[in-house]
């Protein structure tokens, strides 16, 4: 697997990946209906360093990486990430987890805090603890979910 910045070439692939992720409405508070152009004006939002990891030349999944706040706050990473609903299981957003560690910290970042983390999204939750995230928040009935109705959303983070 190769993690790389993203290039501009990259940007329907990554819209492929992204935009089932948001018409679900199950893993992140974005409106179901955006436009592809929207999708992409916020994965590629400003401030923002996106990669894309790629498998035998097809990519599979993607994050970007911002400052979770401005001043202050500024020393603090925040990322999204989206792997291929073809691919999930083998490992992609671990290694993009592990990859966006290092990437944050050559960018001057000291700890990585997740705002927003669906609690029935179990499967990202396992990952972020078992990479060392804690739970440092539970926001309860946060997140309107498509089938679920009201479910928490949790504030994970992480030292660098």
């Amino acid at each position: 697997m190769l993690i790389r910045a993203a290039t501009p070439a990259d940007r329907v692939a990554i819209l492929d990946i992204i935009l089932p992720i948001i018409r679900a409405g199950e893993a992140y508070a974005l409106d179901r209906d955006m436009t592809a152009e929207q999708a992409l004006a916020y994965w590629f939002g400003a401030g923002h360093s996106v990669f894309v990891a790629e498998v035998e030349g097809r990519v599979l999944g993607s994050y970007y990486c911002r400052a979770n706040q401005a001043g202050g706050g500024g020393h603090v990473a925040n990322c999204g990430y989206a792997t291929h609903e073809a691919a999930t299981g083998r490992g992609i957003a671990r290694a993009m987890g592990l990859h966006s560690f290092d990437h944050a910290r050559a960018a001057g970042f000291r700890a990585m805090q997740y705002n927003f983390v669906i609690a029935t999204n179990v499967r990202a939750v396992r990952l972020w603890l078992s990479l060392g995230f804690e739970q440092v928040g539970r926001l309860p009935g946060a997140f309107d979910h498509p089938t679920l109705g009201e479910v928490d959303a949790l504030v994970l983070y992480r030292r660098l």
